[in-house]
């Protein structure tokens, strides 16, 4: 369970830094459902700039000046502009197009946001204080030791092997829990008694949520589990908090299948909700770590994302690879 004081503070931290949002609010605006719950209801956007570690050069800054901060917004559009790339010589994790290196999408595409968070914070991360993940915990070395080229070949093996992101099981930004990513960074949520809806647009991912008291047992966990986990939810005030435990494995942001999460929803105003969670995996981190990523309501609409219900993605990595093993060129990662 996620620790009170930590939690009073940091969306304490938020009620302040949007202070002058909340004081320009309509104060006609609806806060109540129907049925008298505080209303967390509305399409949003998380996208933003601001990356989910601080970066070193940020060490010891928590929040940025508004110069600083423009400076910084300027200078990431302007290292993560597609259209800027060099296709020569390649880019960041492509290789040069004298190797068949090709970028994947060009600017278009990209909805990854222009602009810090509101506070102008340097990470996502809140806790720990220097917003970076806590130390990873010593994994034992797997019983069957394979080569970098035998990992490579097994990854081309089978659709089975491929990520459930590569798949269309699972979106790389829609989680649980949710994480400010390339693109498709919208959100419908939705409210009915007793029930809330999470629906991502990424990957067409939705969360049906029964709501209970705290500590209420009448809504009976499945005894298996899924790829999205299992979340239970209930109302402390007028915050949401849904924990969600029994990973089957394959969400994103997921550490592994022993993760606990604890996602807190908080209106802040007409256009704002306060998403903050935090994860405990005791398996993979030494310590758990708490995000707080503002959701802002957007005019927009959620398109259905169609993957490979309308291309042939998968088909061309593995028939790709084959075609490779034929000509005996080697797999890349």
């Amino acid at each position: 369970m996620i620790k009170q004081v930590s939690s009073a503070l940091v969306v304490g931290l938020a009620l302040v830094t949007m202070a002058p949002v909340v004081a320009a609010q309509d104060q006609t605006m609806p806060m109540r459902t129907p049925d008298g719950q505080p209303d967390v209801s509305g399409i949003f956007t998380f996208r933003t700039i601001t990356p989910f570690q601080r970066p070193e050069q940020f060490a010891d800054k928590e929040t940025l000046g508004p110069e600083e901060a423009a400076a910084f917004e300027a200078a990431e559009r302007t290292r993560q502009n597609r259209d800027l790339f060099d296709p020569e010589r390649g880019a960041s994790g492509y290789a040069p197009r004298a190797e068949g290196g090709v970028l994947s999408y060009n600017e278009f595409w990209y909805e990854r946001g222009i602009e810090l968070t509101a506070d102008k914070r340097t990470s996502l991360i809140v806790d720990p204080p220097n917003g970076r993940l806590p130390a990873r915990v010593p994994q034992a070395p797997p019983l069957v030791q394979m080569t970098r080229e035998e990992r490579v070949a097994e990854n081309y093996r089978s659709y089975e092997n491929r990520s459930t992101g590569d798949r269309c099981i699972m979106g790389f930004n829609a989680g649980p829990p949710m994480r400010s990513s390339a693109y498709n960074n919208n959100v419908m949520i939705f409210q009915a008694p007793g029930q809330v809806v999470i629906l991502n647009e990424m990957v067409h991912n939705a969360r049906v949520i029964p709501i209970s008291d705290a500590g209420d047992a009448e809504v009976a966990t499945p005894p298996f589990d899924q790829r999205s986990g299992v979340s239970r939810g209930h109302w402390e005030g007028e915050t949401l908090v849904i924990e969600t435990a029994q990973f089957a494995g394959g969400s994103s942001g997921l550490t592994s299948t022993n993760m606990h999460l604890v996602e807190r929803l908080t209106r802040l105003d007409q256009d704002t909700v306060a998403y903050e969670y935090t994860v405990t995996d005791p398996t993979v981190y030494a310590a758990p770590y708490t995000v707080m990523m503002p959701l802002r309501r957007t005019d927009g609409t959620l398109f259905e994302y169609a993957c490979h219900e309308g291309n042939i993605g998968l088909h061309g990595i593995l028939a790709g690879a084959r075609n490779l093993e034929l000509e005996g060129r080697e797999l890349r990662p």
